[in-house]
Formats: structure tokens, sequence, C-alpha cells
């Protein structure tokens, strides 16, 4: 009898492809990040190297280091993934809209076939929702936050409200419960959405009761990060009850 793969698992789920992903070196939700993959996409993840500072404006600015990224590029592009996505948050507005546009220019020079960076997928998700005035919860002390609303507002977005959790380290280890009073504490009828900063911090269980309980989009960093790095592929990620995997896929011309 010879086996037949097909009668397992189907036989669209044959074809792997796969999205390389950049993380820094402190980076612990690489299971977050697979929730929101389909099974036929698989994840081929690096790090950056260790900076031995805590999480401020100096870590952010290292971990954008435009070589360092090059190079990480290139380390993920030997399984020949289809894009290629920088998944960190601070590190990809730390340098302001210049400075993210410059990461990703310096992964489509490595050879990345199409590239994102955390950042650059907040601001292109806010656009497809139509959301110009948002209320923003991070991990980070006051001068990191600051950096991110200056981003923001360089693209035309208000962040009416924030708040900041002052945390230097560990920030993986915040749980549901700080990320849900923060987000209590900051929305307010001006925010058309919330946005929850920072890759490390885990929010995948609590995206969709949050918009629930608050009645408007809830967008966080590895959601975005995946959203649209699957967009670029004409894929959708999988995360029932969330307002941004529910848009349509993109598809280019």
């Amino acid at each position: 009898m010879t086996f037949d793969p097909t009668l397992v698992v189907g036989p669209e789920l044959l074809a792997q492809h796969g999205i390389g992903v950049v993380a820094p070196f402190d980076f612990a939700l690489d299971r977050e990040l697979w929730r929101w993959t389909p099974d036929d996409v698989s994840l081929y993840m690096t790090r950056l190297p260790y900076v031995p500072v805590p999480v401020t404006v100096e870590m952010a600015s290292a971990l954008s280091d435009q070589s360092i990224v090059r190079q990480a590029t290139r380390d993920v592009l030997a399984p020949e993934p289809l894009a290629v996505a920088y998944a960190c948050a601070s590190g990809s507005f730390i340098r302001g809209k210049e400075g993210e546009q410059e990461l990703h220019r310096s992964m489509l020079s490595a050879g990345a076939p199409v590239s994102t960076t955390t950042s650059g997928a907040l601001v292109e998700s806010l656009g497809l929702l139509g959301v110009k005035r948002i209320a923003v919860v991070t991990p980070y002390i006051d001068a990191v936050t600051e950096r991110l609303v200056s981003f923001l507002r360089e693209y035309g977005i208000e962040v009416v409200s924030s708040v900041g959790m002052g945390l230097l380290s560990h920030i993986w280890k915040v749980g549901y419960g700080e990320i849900v009073s923060a987000v209590s504490s900051v929305d307010g009828p001006e925010a058309e959405a919330v946005f929850i900063s920072c890759t490390n911090v885990p929010t995948y269980d609590i995206i969709a009761p949050l918009e629930q309980m608050i009645g408007k989009p809830v967008l966080t960093a590895n959601q975005v990060t995946m959203c649209t790095a699957l967009r670029t592929m004409g894929r959708s990620a999988a995360g029932p009850g969330q307002s941004l995997v529910a848009l349509a896929p993109y598809t280019a011309a």
C-alpha cells in the first residue's frame, strides 16, 4: 500500500510559504506570532544582537541600526520567505517617519521580496480602518512613548491620550489584567481606536474581548505586524473577532 498524504492534510496544505521575522534579542513571544499565522505559512525567526542597556531611547535606537537589520534580513532569506517583517515597535518608530522608511529600504536592499516594520504596519492598518485619532498604551518609559506619539503625528494621526507602564525590562511578563486596566484608563469617546504598543506585550487572547468591551478597534504591535506581512502575500491572518483581521487581504495589481 502506498501512502497518499492528501488523505491526511489535504492538497491545499502541502505547499508551505514563509515570512522572515527579524525580532529584538529579548523577544519572548514567538508563539504569539504563530497564532495569527495560517497553517500553510511558516515563520523564519532571527534575533538582533544583544544590547546591554534597559528599554530606553538608546536601546530602541541601537535596535534600529540599518546595518544590523540588513544583516538579519539576509540571515532569514535562505528558506526563501515571501515577505520579511521587522517585529519591533520602538525600534521602528524611534527615528521617526524617515527612520522607519530607511529600515524598510534596508530590508529590501538586503534582498527581501517585500518588507514591513511594526510601526509601518500600524500606520497602514490605521489607514485601512479609516482611523485618525487613537489612544495608546505602552510598556515604555515616557521618553520612548513620546517618540511613538511624535512618529504618528508625522502621519497625521493624533494620539488623544496615552499611558506608559514605565518598564525597563521583562516586558513580556506583563499580564492580561494589567493591559486591560491600562486600556480602560486611556480609552475615551474621542479615540476612534486603541493601540497597544511593543511586540513583547502579549495581547492575542484579549483583543476581541477588549473590542467588545469598548466598542472600537483594538490594535496591537504583533497583530499589525502579522496582518500586514500576510496581507502582502494576499493572505489573511487568523484572529476571530478582531476588527483588523476581518479586513479583506491586500491583493497586488
